[in-house]
């Protein structure tokens, strides 16, 4: 169980002028004392002892980097309250957008196998249309991962990248064939192995 401990306003000045400076006694200090409040609050917002504990550990670990930017006169709980916040929201972001990715490699699974090549090929796939992916150009990787992963429609994507909704939809047709020529390519290649193992076991 973390014990929280207490400083008064002068002495928390002087701990946040000597982690200014790289001091790592003071950090730890600093840890003690805000850690257990921090942590439960996180806890509030995660509901999970592992999440909340690594968490936190984000929360210091960003407080030790930007240490030069603190400013000892300025409240500091608040300070670590909003880096809790914004490092929790990023946290959630990302579990949504792992989700996302998961259910569109699920949906895509089911197009593209079925019985013994979808057991044996499932994962490898997950893999290869990950890699795939990433052997697209910058922009239109980003456009297709925000338009068919992140759900992000045409508009939006448009206004955020600051391109036409055409230049998107371009972006999209060309990326969607570079990944099912890709894609038979890599099915021949299972097949074969799957007809390789089934031979195998006669």
């Amino acid at each position: 169980m973390m014990h929280q401990e207490r400083v008064n306003h002068s002495t928390e000045i002087q701990l946040l002028i000597a982690l200014k400076s790289g001091d790592r006694p003071a950090f730890e200090k600093i840890y003690q004392t805000y850690s257990p409040r921090i942590y439960l609050n996180i806890l509030k917002m995660v509901k999970s002892v592992d999440d909340a504990q690594e968490i936190l550990q984000d929360v210091f670990i960003k407080v030790w980097e930007k240490r030069e930017l603190i400013d000892p006169d300025q409240a500091f709980k608040a300070y670590l309250f909003q880096i809790s916040k914004f490092t929790v929201y990023n946290f959630i972001r990302k579990v949504n957008l792992d989700k996302k990715l998961k259910a569109y490699l699920a949906h895509e699974n089911s197009e593209l196998y079925t019985h013994i090549e979808e057991t044996i090929a499932c994962r490898e796939n997950d893999q290869f249309i990950l890699n795939a992916i990433e052997e697209l150009p910058p922009q239109r990787k980003q456009i297709y991962k925000l338009c068919k992963i992140e759900g992000k429609s045409y508009i939006e994507v448009s206004k955020l990248l600051g391109i036409s909704s055409s230049t998107i939809n371009d972006h999209i047709v060309k990326a969607t064939k570079f990944l099912k020529d890709r894609h038979s390519s890599f099915g021949a290649a299972v097949t074969a192995t799957v007809i390789s193992l089934f031979l195998k076991n006669l």
